[in-house]
């Protein structure tokens, strides 16, 4: 049987989910912005602008860029003091109303993610690598709905952009949480169009497109394409564009592979990741590109 998303109804549709405009510390405006992933092939952006008091707390309205072919979702980059490592927080709201409120004085970041997900947000904990966010802080959002585990930016500016660690802790202490690449394009350096999502939603809408990222209906990518993924007994086939390697991964030291030129399906068994595990799909073309699955629960 299929598993979600590709068992849903609708179609893949290709987004970034953070991105910078010159409302915060971007480089170009929303619109050119905009008109980037278009011409890039992207359905939709969600504008991420930091919410930060210096920056006039924007939520940018990016309305206006929509077509019938692209539309957007609107959100920010919140902020609050402080991490286990004395950094200020950085979360990733999707869905926020425009009067979504500035933080009060000595909020914390768990109080603000509890007014954004009450408002209906998606919360996404961003690029923990890049700032040595713990698995503690992690799990003190527990309204979070994924972790940024590919962020091109801090990929091309630090070699951070890795996140599957915090996802994997979170993971093995009892948390459900998705997985979802973004570029966190600011158009400095060459950061835009290097990891996005492809959601699984019937129209091309943002609230289709919300309730799919919350629901987990998604893959990541970098470049490969997952087509399927389908658990049959003991063993999960994955169809795919052509690939060098298919792992499939899970707690532990627990995984499964395939090896081979120009793989399209692979077949791996499931026997080494328990009744009750998980196990996700990795793709690598021969560029070294991935693809990555969501958190499969048996």
């Amino acid at each position: 049987m299929s598993t979600a998303p590709f068992q849903r109804k609708g179609r893949f549709w290709r987004g970034n989910l953070h991105t910078h405009s010159t409302r915060s510390d971007g480089r170009l405006p929303p619109e050119a912005v905009a008109d980037f992933y278009k011409g890039a092939g992207y359905d939709f952006l969600a504008l991420t602008d930091h919410f930060w008091e210096h920056c006039g707390y924007p939520i940018t309205d990016t309305r206006p860029l929509r077509t019938k072919s692209f539309t957007t979702l609107i959100g920010a980059e919140i902020h609050a003091p402080l991490t286990a490592k004395g950094h200020d927080w950085h979360i990733v709201a999707l869905g926020l109303p425009f009067d979504y409120a500035p933080p009060g004085e000595g909020e914390t970041m768990q109080s603000m993610c509890r007014r954004a997900a009450a408002a209906g947000a998606f919360i996404g904990v961003a690029h923990p690598q890049w700032y040595g966010l713990t698995v503690e802080d992690a799990l003190s959002i527990p309204e979070a709905h994924a972790v940024e585990i590919y962020n091109h930016g801090c990929a091309v500016e630090s070699g951070r952009g890795d996140g599957w660690v915090v996802h994997d802790e979170a993971l093995a202490r009892g948390a459900r949480l998705g997985a979802y690449a973004a570029d966190d394009a600011h158009f400095g350096t060459p950061d835009a169009g290097g990891g996005w999502v492809m959601v699984k939603a019937e129209a091309l809408e943002p609230e289709p497109l919300l309730e799919a990222l919350k629901r987990g209906d998604y893959y990541s990518s970098q470049g490969p394409e997952i087509h399927d993924i389908a658990v049959s007994g003991e063993e999960v086939v994955v169809a795919c564009s052509p690939a060098s390697w298919v792992v499939a991964v899970g707690a532990g030291v627990g995984t499964r592979c395939a090896h081979g030129q120009d793989l399209t399906r692979a077949t791996l068994p499931l026997d080494c990741f328990g009744e009750d595990g998980y196990f996700r799909i990795t793709v690598t073309d021969d560029k070294g590109r991935q693809a990555w699955s969501n958190p499969i629960w048996r």
